[in-house]
């Protein structure tokens, strides 16, 4: 019974990442937080998935390992879009202003 609930959770936080994600036209900082809130939920589903087959592997920590490095990357092409333009704006990445 738990495990349908767990990856309902997962399911719903993967659908609303993804439509904060398709929404968003502004800023980085923002896409950034969805791809979190996504990368979040299908660690959610991977983690009960995993769980509920009795097997704790390395399955869990390896795509945690992907999501924390893609965190970092994230936060440091949005840091060097605020040094570089002044702002988080996307259409400054678009046009180039580096």
């Amino acid at each position: 019974m738990w495990f349908s609930n767990i990856v309902g959770v997962g399911v719903i936080g993967v659908v609303v990442g993804s439509v904060c994600l398709m929404s968003q036209r502004k800023s980085l900082f923002g896409v950034l937080l969805s791809m979190e809130v996504f990368s979040l939920s299908v660690y959610i589903i991977i983690f009960s998935v995993v769980g509920s087959c009795g097997v704790f592997g390395g399955a869990c920590l390896v795509f945690l390992g992907f999501s924390v490095c893609e965190a970092a990357l994230g936060l440091s092409v949005l840091v060097s879009l605020v040094r570089s333009t002044g702002s988080d704006y996307v259409s400054g990445l678009i046009l180039g202003h580096f």
